[in-house]
């Protein structure tokens, strides 16, 4: 139940380095509400005979500004999407990486650094596209990529304000997106290391893991012949043939599945309120709904409740033991 997922910020900064410092590898769910946040938390999956689950949340511009009824293009401000990971961070534990589009001017990122490392934040991703960004996913979007040197810019500004060591600013190359290539992407990547970054994300909306794959091959020599090999992270959203596994073989250090409990809720909605529509009562819908029980589980109604008649049998109790009391002096008379 919510209540009881009880961590420090600090604390929860830290779990995501160790946690791909003690696996080798971290995967990640998107949430985008504390509900779905909740249903990350709660994950468990038998696999081989083994127990397996998430090893943290992606709160994703895409999936909140989808929730808020608003296109993916840089229109939900910093105040609303820190309202939603804050309340993401009110009921989980796991590490959470934020989605920061852009990252804005230098200055603008610097704030929002600053303001993630404090709220017990893992890692922010920026993308080298300009402001206002398009959605990577968008076919029909333009895909302007950044100058490397004003977006180097960005890293270095946003390096200098992290107080704590354990705090990740990933750079997330569109090159593939943009359609500018895998040496446009791997000269992107040497600059973005140049400036201190902490992990390099490589984006492909292609059904194919091929560019992803021929990256990772060639980020293992370039990180070698640089001295220093920021973490690599993928989002298999299109190429999903592909399995979590055969991905950290390739050398991939964070995988993210970034929009798959949004899409699959709204799936689920548009089911249940046809079904209503067309069958006239909501019974139909009963096998698309989880028990209203069990959400008062999940969020911890069942918690208040029984401390309700634990403090009701308590105050029973001492105004039981202050009566009897009060009539012994009587009663002794």
């Amino acid at each position: 139940m919510s209540i009881e997922n009880r961590i420090t910020p600090l604390k929860r900064l830290s779990g995501l380095r160790e946690c791909i410092s003690r696996n080798g590898f971290a995967r990640i769910l998107e949430a985008h509400s504390g509900l779905s946040g909740l249903v990350v938390e709660n994950a468990r999956a038998e696999v081989n005979g083994r127990v397996i689950e998430y090893d943290g949340i992606w709160e994703s511009s895409l999936t909140d500004s989808a929730t808020k009824g608003l296109p993916d293009a840089s229109i939900v401000g910093n105040d609303s999407r820190a309202h939603t990971i804050d309340e993401i961070l009110n009921v989980t534990t796991k590490p959470i990486i934020v989605d920061g589009d852009t990252g804005g001017e230098a200055s603008q990122f610097e704030y929002m650094v600053k303001n993630l490392e404090r709220l017990g934040v893992s890692a922010i991703i920026i993308e080298d596209k300009v402001f206002p960004k398009r959605n990577s996913l968008d076919g029909s979007a333009r895909q302007d990529l950044e100058d490397p040197v004003v977006f180097s810019q960005r890293i270095r500004a946003g390096k200098e304000v992290v107080i704590n060591d354990d705090f990740m600013i990933i750079a997330r190359l569109e090159s593939l997106i943009a359609g500018a290539g895998l040496a446009d992407a791997l000269d992107r990547a040497e600059q973005y290391i140049h400036a201190g970054v902490d992990g390099i994300m490589i984006h492909s909306s292609d059904k194919r893991p091929d560019d992803i794959l021929a990256f990772a091959e060639a980020y293992k020599p370039l990180c070698q012949r640089l001295g220093r090999r920021p973490v690599l992270v993928c989002v298999p959203t299109t190429y999903n043939t592909i399995t979590d596994a055969q991905l950290v073989d390739c050398g991939f250090n964070i995988i993210i599945h970034a929009n798959h409990l949004l899409r699959s809720a709204y799936k689920a909605m548009n089911q249940a309120a046809m079904a209503i529509l067309e069958s006239g009562r909501s019974l139909e819908v009963d096998p698309l709904c989880a028990p209203v029980a069990e959400i008062f589980v999940t969020v911890g109604a069942d918690r208040i409740n029984r401390k309700d008649r634990e403090r009701a049998d308590s105050r029973r109790l001492i105004e039981s033991e202050r009566n009897g009391a009060a009539a012994a002096p009587g009663q002794r008379r």
